[in-house]
């Protein structure tokens, strides 16, 4: 866990471009909690959202290789098998459609902060 945990400060400290616009230009000043690099099991997702059960994962070309995918997918059935959401972006969907993503990822905080709501 000791690995995991330098591996996911190291990350933290060293975010893509794409990371950093996404943290601070929307997630960060949300009013609900994001982590960021965030240690969920044997794996570190880029944002976890607990209220919403949310995982936030952006894409960079590795993803997309044959390796990459199968890997993702493992991954993504671990995840959702505790009952989380994987969303997953593209690096190139934040650089050339950051607003539509921010909305989409809002609706689903919001979508799931009402079924929250509703439980309790």
């Amino acid at each position: 866990m000791k690995n995991e945990k330098e591996k996911a400060q190291k990350l933290r400290k060293h975010m893509t471009p794409e990371e950093k616009h996404l943290w601070y230009d929307f997630l960060k000043p949300l009013s609900v909690t994001v982590n960021r690099q965030k240690i969920i099991g044997h794996y570190i997702v880029d944002f976890y959202c607990a209220r919403a059960k949310l995982i936030i994962e952006l894409d960079g070309a590795h993803h997309f290789s044959k390796d990459g995918q199968e890997y993702d997918r493992i991954r993504d059935r671990f995840l959702t098998g505790l009952g989380l959401t994987v969303l997953r972006y593209p690096n190139a969907a934040v650089r050339n459609h950051f607003d539509e993503v921010c909305e989409e990822i809002l609706c689903y905080i919001n979508k799931a902060a009402s079924v929250t709501e509703l439980q309790e």
